[in-house]
């Protein structure tokens, strides 16, 4: 087991300037970081894993669907679009050394149709993750996608419903993922969703129920730790806190009060919980 924090708590955009930020990671004891890959070009990522290579910090890469790059969508143009924004996303990533990719990489979020995904949408969705599976297959990088909660996505929301679509797909290259919010959410018993999902279960988002400082809340991490432990998972437990620190993305992301005293709270105090939890289940 690897355990890493994830940028978002800054903002959407990773710079070069936020090297002290890697550098508490460190000191703390995190083995990686997750860099959000949504916008930016080749050369900024190089120059991010080349600090990360410096400072001894593993990463793994996360992205999101932008508008107008929609898999669900009728029109082909944008669901060619949504495979183009992958394969920029994939190549980012072997430029920052990440073996996996990660999120929400089934639909543009709050794009909704009205309706409960159709067959026709998912029968486009498996076309979309055989084709960049494929790429990511040729890069050695493993795609991860994320049950999303209802009020962000209509399609994926439960783990059952993630497995279930993941043996349809049967690509190698990609598989589930795990996050504790969108599970407490949307799971009727969060560690039941744990034990189905292990076989299609490649990374997993350690999240408070209110998306602050892991171990505040009320997600039952000592269960979910046991499950994950006991089930043999041996991947990244990668907290995923948000944050003001950006008030454009905390506008997008719905946070409207701090989370945390401070954002090292989230860090220091996170590391603690799920290393302690880890050990202990």
């Amino acid at each position: 087991m690897k355990i890493g924090f994830c940028m978002f708590l800054w903002g959407p955009a990773v710079t070069p300037s936020q090297r002290p930020i890697f550098e508490q990671l460190k000191k703390t004891g995190y083995d990686g970081v997750e860099i959000p890959v949504i916008s930016g070009d080749i050369a900024l990522y190089r120059e991010i894993g080349d600090i990360l290579d410096g400072i001894g910090l593993e990463r793994t890469t996360l992205t999101v669907l932008p508008g107008g790059k929609n898999p669900l969508s009728e029109h082909r143009v944008e669901r060619r679009a949504a495979v183009d924004h992958l394969e920029w996303a994939l190549d980012c990533s072997v430029t920052l050394n990440s073996k996996l990719i990660c999120g929400p990489i089934h639909q543009t979020l709050g794009e909704f149709s009205g309706a409960a995904p159709s067959e026709t949408e998912m029968a486009r969705l498996c076309e979309f993750h055989r084709a960049v599976g494929d790429l990511a297959a040729q890069r050695n990088i493993v795609i991860a996608v994320e049950a999303m909660n209802r009020f962000e996505a209509h399609c994926l929301n439960t783990m059952r419903q993630l497995v279930d679509y993941m043996d349809r797909v049967g690509h190698p290259s990609v598989t589930g993922m795990f996050d504790t919010f969108h599970a407490n959410i949307e799971e009727r018993d969060p560690v039941e969703a744990i034990t189905l999902s292990l076989r299609h279960l490649a990374h997993v988002h350690i999240s408070e129920n209110d998306r602050g400082t892991p171990g505040r809340g009320h997600v039952p991490w000592g269960r979910l730790f046991t499950a994950l432990k006991q089930g043999g998972y041996d991947g990244w437990l990668t907290i995923e806190a948000f944050g003001r620190a950006s008030p454009e993305f905390a506008a997008r992301t719905r946070v409207w009060r701090d989370l945390s005293s401070d954002s090292f709270e989230a860090v220091v105090e996170g590391y603690r919980h799920v290393r302690a939890g880890w050990d202990a289940a």
